[in-house]
């Protein structure tokens, strides 16, 4: 297994590379994962720059005293992987996130589609939009990432149309699909944006205006999944298709 993540705000180690991980990265490390003298570390900011420390000691409850010698950034990845996904009920959101997240995907965008019954509109979509960040900055650390997936802010249908007419593949999950997605042309670079309807579908409408995008309906397997699973299912065929997962 490697070593456990830590999220930073910079890297400024000094002229010896002694680091003081401190506040509730700190603390976590120390009291909660308890680590010690002679442990690894990845001190990352979450967008694709780290430091594989090695821990020195700790400091009361919240400190923890690393050396890093060095730090190197991790490339994106081609191709991009971004999921548009229909707000889900309850906490499925996040679950989606989590899973999408450990899986691989690159981005994430909410969309507010119109059969969705959760709607994010003002405070209540600020909090939403908080939390589906805060669940793919932890779900990035638990799986080892050191660049973690981007949440854009909640998307409509039209300016969802505008993020699929930009892009190398655009894939809408749809019954109406006579391809499955198992066998998509697929590109080597630039990006793909899947888009995952709510639990009662993307809508005849919706679907119309994506495919003037250029997008194209694909079918992923027989069984029908939640919204909150379908993104990580189709994600996980993309990145072996594509390599990514080799």
């Amino acid at each position: 297994m490697t070593a456990p993540v830590f999220v930073v705000e910079h890297f400024d180690a000094g002229g010896g590379g002694r680091y003081v991980l401190d506040g509730a990265e700190g603390r976590h490390a120390v009291s909660v994962k308890r680590l010690r003298a002679g442990e690894d570390v990845i001190l990352t900011d979450g967008a694709g720059r780290w430091a594989d420390c090695v821990v020195l000691d700790t400091e009361g409850k919240d400190r923890l005293i690393v050396q890093m010698d060095s730090v190197a950034e991790e490339p994106e990845e081609e191709p991009r992987i971004t999921v548009v996904q229909a707000l889900p009920k309850g906490d499925r959101g996040e679950l989606a996130v989590e899973t999408m997240t450990e899986t691989g995907v690159d981005a994430i965008v909410p969309w507010a589609a119109s059969r969705c019954i959760t709607q994010w509109k003002g405070e209540r979509g600020l909090k939403g939009l908080a939390k589906w960040r805060a669940t793919a900055r932890e779900a990035g650390k638990q799986s080892r990432r050191v660049r973690f997936p981007e949440v854009a802010d909640a998307m409509t249908t039209k300016q969802v149309a505008v993020l699929l007419a930009k892009a190398d593949l655009a894939a809408v999950l749809h019954e109406s699909g006579d391809e499955p997605l198992a066998t998509a042309e697929l590109p080597e670079q630039g990006e793909i944006v899947l888009v995952i309807g709510p639990e009662g579908g993307v809508s005849p409408e919706e679907l119309a205006l994506f495919t003037e995008a250029g997008a194209r309906a694909y079918r992923l397997g027989r069984s029908v999944l939640r919204t909150s699973t379908a993104g990580t299912a189709a994600a996980a065929l993309l990145l072996g298709r594509t390599g990514r997962w080799s």
